[in-house]
């Protein structure tokens, strides 16, 4: 006798993405780099806390650093998920590899998407054991 297979079609399997965003991005963005795989994936966005200026950074004035970040994320998650993409998302380390790391430490990732940033694009694509994909936001 045979192994039973079970085959299910006409489903996507789900995918988790690991966005990057350091500017507001929306559903479009992502449908446009990842076509069909963002149907029913789940995408989980990392806004970097950037400080403003070298001295806010050099004092570890934080704060307005992650206000703004929260409030970009918001942006994106509400732009993600009025165009029906699947999002939550958190804030993260002003290093971009350093926000990647920390949360692949705890979402396990398919994809890693990081937008308007090539440098970090570059190190985490040689540093990281998924697929990186570089995008500008406009």
């Amino acid at each position: 006798m045979g192994d039973c297979v079970r085959v299910t079609t006409g489903i996507l399997p789900s995918v988790n993405v690991l966005v990057l965003a350091a500017s507001p991005i929306d559903a479009s963005l992502l449908r446009r780099e990842l076509g069909d795989e963002v149907e029913g994936a789940q995408v989980l966005v990392v806004s970097p806390a950037v400080n403003s200026s070298p001295l806010a950074f050099w004092v570890s004035d934080s704060d307005e650093a992650i206000e703004d970040a929260q409030e970009r994320l918001d942006e994106t998650l509400a732009g993600l998920r009025s165009g029906g993409v699947q999002a939550s998302g958190t804030t993260g380390d002003s290093e971009g590899i350093v926000a990647l790391q920390d949360a692949l430490a705890t979402f396990q990732a398919d994809r890693v998407v990081v937008v308007d940033d090539p440098d970090v694009a570059g190190e985490a694509s040689e540093r990281l054991d998924v697929p990186v994909t570089a995008v500008q936001s406009t």
